[in-house]
């Protein structure tokens, strides 16, 4: 049996799950890399065993977000080929190529330092295993910006054209340095960072909350939250300046995210007004209610009191973008990126007052609580945002170009299903077993008894079987619980 329309949801529904189901882990890979590698730099300048500890710590929780990514991209991947299978054939001069660059210049790059970051400890300097920490955060962030190339591309296609059902490249820079890449990478990144800034923040004021080596934690949470107070309001600044190009470039899709629909008033003036909140009613072609702040939008995507922003009546209907996910998905996130941004501050604030201690939070469990809460809002943020990104470029799969019905695969409903059924059923799978093991880590806490590493930079690799060096310096070989 074989119903087009079906086929279509189907495919889109069981792609939006894989998406959003990984979409969780290789941004937090990103942020964590980094914060490891800025703390493995505190314990070097500072030779403070806190600092070990504490990176060996959250080392753990790295390695399980890593392989619950690699597991559930792996899915994604295959996807492509099999709901996708004549977009991912037309795409394949460009699509395939650059993800074949994310996975020789990125992901290989990763692969090979990973090892050495994780293992490496007591077996390489210290110099050395610095620079493989490095060279993991830099390679997760390149991976990312590969994947960004081609899911930009496909928000804003240039540099190609579409000949014999191909997309043939005319211009490498042009199809790579896309516009919407140009602001949709550094959101991205920066959400990353955000994203890894406050899952340490929350596990360690949840250390500090339970009284658990609180005053050590208290360094990972001033760290994580002072930095926060520079990444939350960035990332809003870029988010606008990301608003602005699907403004200029995909202005349907700017529409549905705003619930606008009329370009003028009755009255022939610009539409101005900016929805707070609204019910779209997409068979009618208006919103059943709206409480809306005149020039807001206005301001927002053009920075001038009065512009003319188009509304979805200006395009043909079967080019129009649902609006009722994307409407909602872009509010939970602009809201969820304020909290964060409120949260850091009001850190910024108790440490002003010189509050901003173990004994001083301990007193005021609230802000800990709410703390620990915020570490869920990152997640909630990147979810809605790419459900945004996704859902507004429909029905394009390659936006102008492709529609998703001319993309998806011919299959029968069947086959349909017990693919969903499976991805569904594997990627709960690495879901429960990576929150397993999360919670086990936490609840293990940092081991407060394992030797710190303390050796020598000229130490040979091949020295690997000698526990103590002098009277003063040892190689751990064994690895720390």
């Amino acid at each position: 049996m074989t119903d087009p329309t079906l086929m279509l949801d189907l495919a889109r529904l069981d792609f939006a799950w894989i998406t959003t189901m990984h979409i969780i882990y290789p941004p937090l890979t990103i942020g964590l890399a980094a914060f490891l590698f800025y703390s493995e730099v505190k314990w070097l300048r500072t030779n403070n065993d806190e600092w070990y500890r504490l990176t060996r710590f959250f080392e753990k929780l790295f390695v399980i977000n890593f392989g619950a990514g690699v597991a559930t991209g792996i899915t994604m991947e295959m996807s492509f080929g099999i709901l996708f299978g004549p977009f991912s054939q037309a795409a394949g001069p460009f699509f395939g190529n650059i993800l074949g660059y994310e996975t020789i210049t990125a992901f290989m790059y990763e692969a090979g330092f990973i090892g050495l970051m994780i293992f490496g400890w007591g077996k390489i300097s210290k110099k050395m295993h610095l620079f493989a920490t490095f060279n993991v955060a830099f390679s997760s962030m390149l991976s990312a910006m590969w994947i960004l190339v081609a899911n930009s591309w496909m928000q804003t296609p240039t540099g190609v054209h579409l000949e014999n059902g191909l997309f043939l490249v005319d211009s490498w820079k042009a199809a790579i340095l896309n516009p919407n890449f140009l602001t949709g990478f550094p959101h991205m990144a920066i959400a990353s960072f955000e994203i890894g800034l406050f899952f340490v923040a929350g596990v360690s004021a949840w250390m500090v909350f339970k009284n658990r080596n609180g005053k050590m934690f208290m360094r990972t949470l001033t760290a994580s939250l002072m930095a926060l107070v520079i990444v939350a309001p960035l990332q809003i600044y870029v988010g606008d300046e990301l608003g602005r190009t699907v403004a200029e470039h995909d202005p349907a899709a700017l529409a549905a995210m705003e619930g606008h629909w009329h370009t003028y008033n009755k009255d022939g003036t610009p539409n101005t007004s900016w929805n707070v909140i609204a019910w779209p009613n997409e068979a009618k072609g208006t919103n059943d209610f709206q409480i809306g702040i005149p020039h807001m939008l206005s301001l927002l995507e053009d920075h001038k009191w009065v512009s003319t922003v188009k509304g979805l009546e200006e395009f043909k209907i079967e080019d129009r973008p649902p609006v009722l996910l994307p409407f909602y998905a872009f509010r939970i996130m602009v809201a969820a990126g304020g909290l964060l941004m409120l949260i850091a501050f009001w850190a910024l604030y108790l440490k002003y007052r010189g509050q901003f201690t173990a004994e001083g939070l301990q007193r005021r469990p609230w802000f800990l609580r709410l703390v620990i809460f915020s570490a869920i809002l990152p997640y909630i943020a990147i979810w809605t945002g790419w459900w945004t990104r996704e859902v507004a470029r429909q029905p394009w799969i390659v936006h102008g170009l492709m529609r998703t019905s001319e993309g998806v695969s011919q299959m029968s409903i069947t086959a349909e299903i017990v693919w969903f059924v499976g991805f569904v059923v594997f990627d709960l799978l690495v879901w429960v077993g990576a929150w397993y093991f999360f919670a086990k880590v936490v609840r293990h806490g940092p081991d407060m008894q394992a030797e710190v590493v303390h050796q020598s930079e000229n130490i040979p690799v091949g020295s690997l079987m000698t526990d103590k060096i002098d009277h003063h310096e040892t190689i751990l070989i064994r690895p720390t619980a």
